[in-house]
């Protein structure tokens, strides 16, 4: 089936889901989720969670649709259309495809930003974040009705470094949110920004060295392919918000509402715990199996002080250095 074909079924089932507690009191109301990822992947197991709470919590029929593989697209195009509310009713997506209407968005994913996943789940734990949610919420209508991720990013490249010296002038592909392009350039590394699907052939054809991300996107991209070094730089942990579309929200009964925020939460706790765990497992399983060598980065604390003037300068630049510094007050 064509993608297009796809994307306007998609329209036409969702445009029905919405309509059905008004026009047919009887119907079952049908939800739209999106993954870029196959049933092995976190993020896909996070958002079936949140369907199963949500249809638990609210106690009557409904049916949820998740459509994975990229199905219908990629996490920017999820936040479109569950922005414009139409094809996507929930879905996970990074921050950084949150820029448009946030400026703050993507900073809650930035590198460097947490000490470990013990200083990471506190900050998430203490709602800290709630500013950015509820902008977003206001300009963007889109919910963060939970908090997933938990990955810890590291750079896969087609050469080794152990130090920042080896580092210096690495072609690396970055997320499109400035902080990314300013971190890594103050590192000394060469930043560019490419799209996620294209990262693999942007390597392997030498228009990049090297990308970064957590083991769950290195081992479901097999980036390892083309980037079988696995620099262990730790340089961020990543918090992937559970999204729902405000459009949708509005339209619900009141104790779908209800069940589908407190399935949110929960299946967040849910993912991250997922992601987190399974984390080192995969690195190492992929390693024990010859498809990538772990190289272990020896100058991270000299990295993480490049970065923090950068990280600071940035958040005040953004109206986020009071989040910022909350977050670093964390003990």
């Amino acid at each position: 089936m064509r993608r297009r074909d796809v994307l306007a079924g998609g329209l036409a089932l969702s445009a029905t889901a919405v309509a059905a507690p008004w026009v047919r009191a009887q119907s079952q109301i049908t939800l739209h989720g999106a993954s870029q990822f196959n049933d092995d992947h976190a993020f896909t197991k996070g958002l079936a969670k949140f369907a199963e709470l949500t249809q638990q919590y609210y106690g009557k029929p409904i049916n949820f649709v998740l459509h994975k593989n990229s199905e219908l697209g990629l996490e920017k195009d999820y936040f479109a259309y569950m922005n414009q509310g139409i094809s996507v009713d929930y879905a996970i997506v990074s921050p950084a495809h949150m820029s448009t209407f946030s400026r703050a968005a993507p900073f809650i994913d930035a590198p460097f930003l947490f000490r470990d996943l013990a200083h990471w789940n506190k900050v998430l734990d203490a709602d800290i974040l709630k500013p950015v949610a509820d902008e977003i919420a206001q300009k963007a209508d889109v919910m963060l009705v939970g908090y997933g991720g938990g990955g810890v990013r590291n750079i896969f490249s087609n050469k080794p470094a152990t130090n920042l010296a080896e580092l210096r002038g690495l072609k690396v592909r970055v997320q499109g949110a400035p902080i990314w392009s300013r971190t890594f350039q103050a590192i000394g590394m060469a930043p560019t920004v490419i799209a996620y699907n294209e990262i693999y052939n942007a390597i392997q054809n030498g228009v990049i060295n090297a990308g970064e991300n957590e083991a769950a996107g290195v081992e479901s991209m097999k980036f390892f392919e083309v980037g079988p070094n696995l620099l262990l730089t730790q340089h961020a942990i990543t918090i992937r918000p559970i999204c729902f579309s405000g459009k949708t929200y509005k339209r619900l009964p009141a104790d779908l509402q209800a069940a589908a925020v407190r399935a949110g939460r929960e299946a967040g706790a849910h993912a991250r715990q997922i992601e987190s765990s399974e984390d080192s497992q995969k690195i190492d399983a992929l390693e024990k199996a010859g498809k990538l060598k772990k190289i272990a980065f020896t100058e991270r604390e000299q990295m993480k002080k490049l970065v923090d003037p950068v990280m600071a300068s940035y958040a005040k630049e953004i109206g986020a250095d009071k989040i910022y510094d909350q977050l670093n007050a964390v003990t």
